[in-house]
């Protein structure tokens, strides 16, 4: 209870005890119970689970190829800036290989910062790489097309951005609840190019083969699977 009221009076929302949620006429809610925070509405619940990394690494340590980590070629001491955090599970896995480094995460939507902050301070587990990995996240409440206008030249090693496809794949379960609490900006050349000037080696953007993103930015390298459609664009610093 003394844990809902405090975040209660950080998001200037209304606290009500769980028996009176009968009365309630709102779109949806946030629940703390468990030592997990979560939004419930009618019909759908989203928290934080890094599920998906955790099934990347698996993949990645049985010998099949990740896309991701391929194109971000990682040395170990890089910190990477990724604009579009989302739920994080991207995050996490490059953090996984950034044992001297750091990832700086953004998300502009207030309530799956609320969610996902709150989840990685407190997640459990007994899996080593990813309780090293998430101590090596710092997440921001910040909008990327403002933070990469203000940020410093040469400032991160590689800037990732995962914008939320035109095509979604509904398929990806793990994104789904998130859908209705995203922030969908567009990125715009002039956003690649501040990100360019802030990166010291290159700029990783994740996309669909059907969206139009391919179509407006120019990359030089490409990479991905043909079944999922979904690739990851390099574009290196010059």
């Amino acid at each position: 209870m003394l844990e809902a009221k405090r975040l209660a009076g950080e998001l200037g929302a209304v606290y009500v005890p769980r028996r009176r949620l009968c009365e309630l006429n709102v779109d949806f809610y946030y629940v703390v119970e468990k030592g997990r925070l979560s939004i419930k509405w009618k019909g759908g619940e989203f928290f934080f689970h890094p599920s998906t990394a955790i099934l990347r690494m698996r993949n990645i340590k049985a010998g099949q190829r990740d896309y991701l980590i391929e194109t971000l070629q990682p040395e170990g001491n890089e910190v990477v800036l990724d604009t579009t955090f989302g739920l994080g599970s991207e995050a996490i896995l490059m953090a996984a290989f950034l044992p001297e480094g750091k990832v700086v995460g953004l998300e502009a939507s207030l309530h799956v910062y609320t969610i996902v902050k709150y989840g990685l301070e407190r997640f459990q587990t007994d899996i080593e790489w990813l309780r090293e990995a998430i101590k090596k996240i710092e997440l921001l409440h910040a909008n990327f097309k403002e933070f990469v206008r203000e940020a410093s030249d040469n400032y991160y090693d590689v800037v990732y951005c995962d914008p939320m496809f035109e095509n979604p794949v509904y398929e990806s379960s793990a994104m789904n609840p998130l859908r209705p609490f995203a922030v969908y900006d567009t990125v715009t050349e002039e956003d690649v190019k501040e990100m360019l000037r802030v990166a010291k080696k290159k700029v990783i953007i994740k996309t669909h083969v059907k969206d139009s993103l391919l179509s407006r930015i120019r990359v030089d390298e490409l990479k991905g699977a043909k079944k999922s459609g979904v690739v990851y664009g390099v574009i290196h610093k010059r």
